[in-house]
């Protein structure tokens, strides 16, 4: 039994436990730091224009507004049902939803099923200048885990004589 060595009168034998947890610490640290820069996984959204109207008015399906010229003269109001869903048919919630063109501009988030109802306030109604006949707005929508969607021409008003 000569061959054997007894590690408690030896202070090199508590260096390696030592060494260990000390790698173990730094080995999570830099687990916990690369785990911190991978960016989260994004979807892509899909964006329906459920309905238009004018002001107050009743939402008609489809994207595009019809106003007479006397409307047309001042500043007014534009109402849009926007659904966002996930490319699964899934509603997004919590989507920040920003319609804007013509000197309007409408915000909103959408509810637990993906909707959310635009209109224009007082203070940014659009209008159509007076040799115009049309305009068109555009649609931006910013969502946790998808890629901002962002669509020109969402939306057309057109001025009747």
């Amino acid at each position: 039994m000569k061959g054997f060595q007894l590690f408690r009168n030896d202070e090199k034998a508590m260096e390696l436990p030592i060494n260990i947890v000390v790698m173990l610490v730094v080995g999570m640290v830099a687990l916990a730091a690369l785990i911190t820069i991978i960016p989260t996984p994004t979807k892509e959204m899909s964006v329906f224009v459920e309905g238009t109207a004018l002001g107050g008015g009743s939402i008609q399906p489809g994207n595009s507004i019809i106003v007479s010229a006397a409307v047309a003269e001042n500043p007014f109001a534009v109402s849009a049902v926007i659904k966002v869903t996930d490319n699964d048919g899934n509603p997004v919630r919590d989507a920040n939803v920003v319609l804007s063109g013509l000197g309007g501009v409408a915000s909103n988030t959408t509810d637990i099923n993906g909707v959310t109802v635009l209109t224009t306030p007082a203070n940014a109604r659009v209008r159509l200048d007076p040799n115009q006949n049309d305009g068109m707005m555009d649609l931006k929508i910013i969502a946790d885990g998808f890629y901002d969607y962002e669509k020109k021409d969402v939306i057309m008003i057109i001025k009747t004589r």
